[in-house]
């Protein structure tokens, strides 16, 4: 397996385009399983502990210790179901280990839920977790399963027809998922357009130093054993990808990208009409009506 090393870490740490407000998440695959996972995160600890840690907390002991003593600012913990929704999605049970870390853990550091929304799940399961997560006082995140080209995934889309009925009311207790989730059947029946300014600002290192334009294209900027990070990721040619992209492709529904851009429009639009907006943003739309602004589609589904 390819990994990552803590100098290959340490030398994109360097870079100019990475301060110390950079948040930095550590994931996988399962990150703890990395060889040198330990002295990463001890590294990161000492260095730059504006970081984070994903896992799905299969080696329960390792995640405990781990934190502990090295003390990320936030643990994200994947968990898709109940114990049997576990079992059918990830092949093994792993449901108890997930819930003695957050056991352990969730009033020693930041804890999040990480729900994913996909063909092998369904609401229930959304509602559950969400269930799960206020019974622990901790916060919830709800994604939706996307064909990523780095994990050679493929799937069938969510085609529920009354898929925004489906949505559990205890959603709207929950931060920043509702309208991700509602606004995904807009997306997914060509209604809903916004630009990719996401990618301007985050990126990703794979495990084999390359450096994608963004999680859902197989389009890659550079890698870091052949170019410096700035080079690859400010230079003539990334920022002319990036200029092309954010203003042409509508082609995910990930939530580490369309999460950015759908927070920045409706910022914009607590401030200004959307006529204005479009002046200097360009034209975009929530739905099929391109007059439609994003406070009064939501008002008018819920």
């Amino acid at each position: 397996m390819e990994h990552l090393s803590l100098s290959d870490i340490q030398r994109i740490m360097q870079s100019r385009c990475v301060t110390a407000r950079t948040i930095v998440g550590l994931e996988g695959g399962e990150f703890i399983l990395h060889p040198q996972a330990e002295e990463i995160m001890a590294w990161f600890h000492e260095h730059h502990p504006n970081y984070t840690l994903l896992s799905n907390c299969l080696a329960p002991r390792r995640v405990i210790d781990a934190v502990r003593l090295h003390q990320p600012r936030h643990l994200y913990v994947s968990l898709d179901g109940g114990r049997d929704t576990y079992q059918r999605m990830r092949g093994r049970d792993g449901y108890d280990r997930v819930i003695e870390v957050v056991e352990a853990l969730k009033n020693e550091v930041s804890v999040s839920l990480m729900f994913c929304l996909s063909p092998w799940n369904k609401f229930e399961d959304m509602a559950y977790v969400i269930d799960i997560a206020k019974h622990y006082g901790i916060d919830i995140r709800i994604g939706i399963y996307g064909t990523m080209a780095f994990f050679d995934t493929t799937s069938e889309l969510l085609t529920a027809s009354d898929f925004v009925k489906q949505i559990p009311q205890s959603i709207h207790d929950t931060q920043e998922n509702y309208d991700f989730v509602a606004l995904y059947d807009e997306w997914r029946n060509g209604h809903l357009r916004l630009r990719c300014q996401s990618i301007m600002s985050c990126l990703v290192v794979h495990s084999n130093g390359d450096v994608p334009l963004c999680q859902n294209l197989d389009v890659v900027l550079g890698n870091i054993h052949e170019q410096s990070l700035d080079t690859i990721f400010n230079g003539t040619s990334a920022c002319q990808a990036q200029y092309h992209y954010s203003r042409h492709c509508n082609a995910c529904w990930i939530n580490f990208h369309r999460k950015y851009d759908i927070i920045l429009v409706r910022n914009f639009e607590r401030l200004l009409p959307k006529w204005l907006i479009e002046k200097f943003y360009g034209q975009y739309q929530w739905t099929a009506d391109p007059k439609q602004t994003y406070r009064k589609h939501l008002k008018s589904i819920q």
